[in-house]
């Protein structure tokens, strides 16, 4: 430990000892045993002890005083556990320490105990210490593993669930001796500790109230996922006709607890465990359809299952889908989606019972689909073709516009109609199987659904959205005709029935929906905005004109969204009309400046810089017209801005306009500053002019020492790219002995000292290489790289604030932040 630590520690005890001070918040008190944890960890806790006899004696303060609050009292248990981790330190704190601290006589039977954080600082004491076989011998015989028990009900989550995890830490504590490297180790060999806490398990198991069962499948579920000894065999051997005898009942208790138990009995067994797979085959069987579907997806995520399991699980998955394709078909039809998929009696009364009763399965079902879909593991072959016909079958009940003829699916269409969370779901499931291909006939009553979803005017806002974005995926995975780079016959007229919808939408009274139409053309625009046929339709529209409109629009975030929109339209050339095309261009370039240079809200100006970014990036004509022009009126109107956002972004498109003089950097990596090759004399003169012209070099050096780090960072970043480029340029000597060059040193020690009123006025090129050398980029960005409470974090600094907050240090001592 350091020497003024010690220092500073009696002190401190003493503070924290006493009721009479105000107490640390909790932060520093976390702090504090963060550092013990640390210190510890590299030295002898026995040691420390011995040097510093007063983290002892507040140990015993601790138990004899009756009003220090809850918090001072965790405090100690957690910190009487730290120091008890290692055993010779456990063997000197033993003798009366630890019993009283951790044993009935201490805050056990106290009124302290009553607070939830005593007993969360009791298990975590206890958490901590139990790293050794002494610990073992200490919780037996003090009693803490019965109190452990009754904590597992602990009225407080947070308590209850650590009291779990703490009996699972102690059983395999216990497991790592006599048992550990046996296959299959026997009952009678466990030591007592474990057997104590498996004949806990097993009565839990057996019990009839449903709390004690789920708190023993909880304590089992955590040791299968954290315990990886061979003995966790043995313990499954043991207690798993325990948990086969639970699907006997009915209904089966803790039906969610015991899902999770056996999947994470599932994913660390042996394939062969043949009784594993028929336990869970069983439980598919026993559950109700809404509690086996999450048993069921993960059945099917396992690499090794049997394929009779597999197909029993994806039928669980299938069988919501399948009655209500069964409920709403007009004639009979083709077979059930899988064989043994058809929706069962048990599912079909599951629809039926309630409204929530049939949105909740539904929603399961298609969210369980939705998930498996993408995956490598996914059952083979993939009912592609009956899966879209029953998201379009569920999105048409929900609208009101199927007819079903049976009895079953008239009163499904009764439940479901206007139902916006199955709308939700199914349209996310419609969106995740635009992966996969369909049946011509199929897909055009996909893209029909879609459309009757973004006309219908009673679809809210969030299906309007859900529905924007299924129909973005199926229209970029519809299928290119063989030798043509247009779009196919199919897309193309969806397109021309689409843009008007899309036109009605931009008008609509809601922000919300406004935004997710923007959202969806310039999604539209990135990827298509090259293809005759999308542009022909895009321009005989009204969208182009009405897009520019919503840069006025009076919620910020669609004006943000119109930015982005405007900048990606802009770029293929579709916001011009064709009568005057250049006017047109030069009136957005100039209302975008007008947007970043008085927009009252960040978002929309940060969108503006983003465009102009990506417009210098990509050559935009406009702005390729006359880049110098250009670069400088927006620096200068990203340097007095107060987003940092938009500041930072300014930095990215210097980088971009230096890149284009200059050439390119050669790493991307954002941890390391690549150095590139250097620029030839005659160009890096010239790029030099250019870049004092636009005043480059103004906005990065009062960016580098921005108050905001991000910014400082990507101007330190910018510099020492454009400096590596000037190595060789000029005589550093001669540039730095001009006036000019002292007097923008001095300029800029004022604006690191935070007077930035004065600006550097205009740069020679000489002047610019001789500053970029003498400012210690590599040590700043060294600074700006650490942490920003890198000197208040240390252990010096915490015990002198939580001193000084009590008034012992002296005001010149503290260390106050």
């Amino acid at each position: 430990m350091d020497p003024e630590c010690s220092r500073l520690l009696p002190a401190l005890c003493a503070v924290l000892a006493d009721p009479r001070q105000p107490v640390a918040d909790d932060t520093c008190l976390e702090k504090l045993l963060d550092w013990f944890t640390a210190v510890t960890e590299a030295g002898s806790s026995l040691l420390l002890l011995q040097e510093n006899p007063c983290l002892v004696e507040l140990l015993f303060h601790v138990l004899k005083s009756q009003d220090l609050s809850s918090r001072i009292l965790s405090f100690s248990l957690r910190l009487a556990g730290i120091f008890a981790a290692q055993e010779n330190c456990f063997q000197y704190l033993q003798g009366e320490l630890l019993p009283m601290l951790f044993g009935e006589v201490g805050p056990l039977g106290g009124a302290a105990w009553t607070a939830p954080a005593v007993r969360s600082g009791w298990i975590q004491g206890l958490r901590t210490l139990a790293q050794h076989p002494s610990a073992l011998h200490f919780l037996a015989a003090c009693g803490a593993v019965d109190t452990i028990f009754s904590l597992q009900g602990d009225p407080s989550l947070f308590v209850a669930s650590a009291a779990g995890q703490l009996l699972v830490h102690i059983l395999d504590l216990a497991m790592r001796g006599p048992a550990e490297g046996r296959r299959s180790p026997q009952a009678c060999d466990w030591p007592a500790c474990a057997q104590k806490i498996v004949g806990h398990i097993e009565d839990s198991l057996c019990s009839t109230a449903i709390p004690q069962v789920t708190q023993a499948l909880s304590v089992l579920t955590t040791a299968f996922g954290h315990c990886h000894g061979l003995w966790t065999q043995g313990l499954w051997v043991r207690l798993s006709p325990l948990v086969a005898r639970l699907l006997e009942k009915d209904p089966v208790p803790a039906s969610h607890s015991l899902v999770d138990l056996l999947l994470s009995v599932a994913r660390s067994a042996p394939s062969s465990d043949r009784g594993l797979w028929e336990t869970l085959a069983q439980t598919l069987s026993h559950l109700s359809p809404t509690q086996a579907g999450p048993l069921a997806l993960g059945i099917l995520k396992l690499q090794d299952c049997p394929q009779a399991l597999r197909t029993q699980a994806f039928g669980i998955l299938l069988q919501p889908l399948a009655c209500v394709l069964e409920a709403a078909a007009q004639a009979p039809g083709p077979p059930g989606l899988l064989e043994g998929a058809a929706g069962d009696s048990m599912t079909v009364d599951t629809l039926l019972s309630s409204k929530s009763a049939c949105v909740g399965l539904l929603c399961c079902a298609l969210a369980h689909l939705g998930l498996l879909q993408p995956l490598p593991q996914r059952p083979s072959p993939w009912p592609q073709a009956p899966l879209l016909g029953a998201a379009v079958t569920i999105l048409r009940l929900c609208s009101g516009s199927a007819a079903p003829t049976s009895d079953v699916g008239g009163r499904l269409c009764a439940i479901l109609v206007g139902c916006g969370r199955v709308q939700r779901a199914a349209l996310d499931f419609l969106g995740a199987l635009s992966q996969g291909t369909g049946p011509q006939e199929l897909v055009t009553q996909v893209f029909s659904v879609l459309l009757e979803y973004l006309v219908s005017p009673e679809s809210s806002s969030m299906v309007l959205k859900k529905a924007f974005q299924a129909t973005l995926r199926w229209l970029l995975s519809s299928p290119k005709t063989p030798g043509c780079c247009d779009l196919d016959p199919h897309t193309q007229l969806f397109l021309t029935e689409l843009l008007p919808v899309l036109q009605k939408r931009l008008c609509s009274p809601c922000w919300e929906v406004r935004d997710s139409g923007l959202e969806f053309l310039t999604q539209m625009t990135r990827h298509w905005g090259g293809q005759a046929g999308f542009r022909q339709a895009l321009l005989a529209s009204e969208v182009p004109e009405l897009t520019k409109q919503l840069l006025r629009d009076p919620e910020s975030y669609v004006r943000a969204s119109a930015v982005t929109a405007t900048g990606q339209l802009s770029s293929w050339g579709l916001c011009a009309s064709p009568e005057c095309p250049g006017a047109q261009q030069e009136s957005l370039l100039v209302e975008l400046l007008h947007i970043l240079s008085t927009d009252s809200e960040g978002f929309p100006r940060r969108a503006v810089m983003q465009v102009f970014t990506e417009w210098l990036r990509d050559g935009h004509a406009d702005v390729a017209e006359d880049a110098e022009r250009f670069v400088a009126g927006v620096l200068q109107a990203a340097s007095r801005d107060l987003d940092w956002e938009v500041r930072a972004q300014g930095l990215e498109l210097a980088l971009v306009f230096l890149e284009q003089l200059l050439g390119q950097r050669g790493s991307h990596c954002p941890y390391a500053v690549a150095l590139p090759e250097t620029a030839p004399p005659g160009v890096l003169a010239q790029a030099l002019q250019v870049l004092c012209r636009v005043q480059l070099f103004e906005f990065a050096f009062r960016a580098l020492f921005d108050c905001d780090r991000p910014v400082a960072q990507k101007s330190c970043d910018l510099l020492l790219f454009l400096r590596a480029k000037a190595a060789p340029c000029g005589s550093p000597q001669e540039a730095g002995d001009s006036p000019n060059v002292a007097s923008v040193e001095a300029t800029l020690q004022r604006w690191q000292a935070g007077e930035q009123g004065q600006p550097l006025g205009y740069l020679e090129p000489g002047a610019v290489v001789a500053l970029l050398r003498s400012v210690d980029l590599e040590g700043l960005r060294d600074t700006l790289a650490e942490s920003s409470d890198h000197v208040e974090k240390s252990p010096q600094s915490l015990l002198q604030d939580m001193l000084a907050a009590v008034g012992v240090l002296g005001e010149n001592e503290a260390d106050c932040y």
